[in-house]
């Protein structure tokens, strides 16, 4: 006699590594449209010059013969026409595709950076603190803490006022937003730490008379990669945006630089007019921090040690009573 015989599914752990990462995040078609929105707006960044020049316009250059009596750009939907893709800029007659292609290295670069600078401040600070612990992680924390609770963004309007003009604006704004994201890196860096530093491998390496920073390199960092990776990630969209609002509030990077938040500033007064000055710039800042978003929560779910796959054995045939 035979029987058909259906086996439990039964839960088996995800691939691990880079490949198994990779893996799990091309399975999730909204990370891959995202990390396809990214490279595209990279890609953006990086040919600006070449774009521009499709159009034979560039962002320095004043075309006030497009522009009507009040300032405002002559024909439909600001001015779009053959010559001007993405129509002009209302009182200067600038190009708005070379504008938003220009301020795509503007606001990504700046993103970036600042990016990276709260990283490395912020990784510092929650490692050393979560591993040597004692009163240096006592004042730390307190500094933290009095970090989160300071007014940054008034700070940071404030020193951007102050500042020399001859200091560079971009090299300005990215060392402010980027000192001011560090806080919330370290307090999530110090909580894995004071978790990792008590795992076998952790106390092993220490009995074993390795050096403190030799311990950080070899044993802390490597396994906090994971978590450093989707913060890096989730921290783009917010530097981006912060760099947007200075920038909107007129104290970020000096015109005539191209900058998304500022050309946003500026499309306020003419939205009645003009709605399209408006929709290029706000469009392109939305699109790449819901990317950056996407694809940082695809990452997280990505990385998860804890994430497990469901395996659904195939039906036995065949098997006798």
């Amino acid at each position: 006699m035979t029987a058909n015989v259906a086996t439990a599914p039964v839960a088996a752990p995800t691939a691990t590594g880079f490949r198994g990462v990779v893996s799990r995040v091309r399975s999730d078609r909204w990370a891959v449209v995202s990390a396809i929105v990214i490279v595209v707006f990279a890609l953006v960044a990086i040919l600006a010059p070449v774009l521009a020049k499709l159009t034979g316009q560039n962002p320095y250059s004043y075309h006030t013969g497009t522009l009507g009596g009040i300032g405002a750009p002559r024909g439909a939907f600001g001015g779009v026409s053959a010559t001007h893709w993405f129509g002009v800029e209302p009182l200067t007659g600038r190009d708005l595709f070379a504008i938003v292609t220009y301020g795509a290295r503007t606001s990504l670069g700046i993103g970036l950076a600042a990016t990276v600078v709260s990283m490395v401040i912020g990784v510092a600070v929650g490692v050393t603190t979560g591993f040597l612990g004692g009163w240096y992680d006592r004042i730390m924390s307190r500094v933290i803490d009095v970090m989160f609770g300071f007014p940054s963004l008034v700070f940071m309007i404030a020193l951007t006022a102050i500042v020399p003009s001859k200091f560079p604006a971009t090299v300005l704004v990215t060392i402010v937003i980027g000192f001011f994201g560090w806080p919330s890196v370290a307090r999530v860096i110090r909580g894995q730490t004071l978790s990792l530093r008590e795992r076998n491998f952790v106390v092993a390496s220490t009995a074993m008379g390795a050096g403190t920073w030799h311990t950080i390199r070899t044993q802390l960092l490597p396994n906090l990669a994971a978590t450093i990776t989707v913060y890096a990630t989730i921290s783009i969209p917010s530097m981006i945006g912060a760099e947007a609002a200075l920038s909107f509030l007129s104290v970020g990077v000096t015109p005539p630089t191209p900058s998304w938040g500022r050309s946003i500033g500026d499309a306020i007064g003419w939205v009645q007019t003009d709605p399209m000055y408006l929709v290029f710039p706000g469009a392109a800042l939305f699109v790449i921090t819901l990317a950056f978003n996407m694809l940082g929560d695809a990452l997280r779910d990505a990385l998860d040690p804890r994430r497990t796959v469901t395996v659904r054995p195939r039906r036995r045939e065949g098997v006798r009573a």
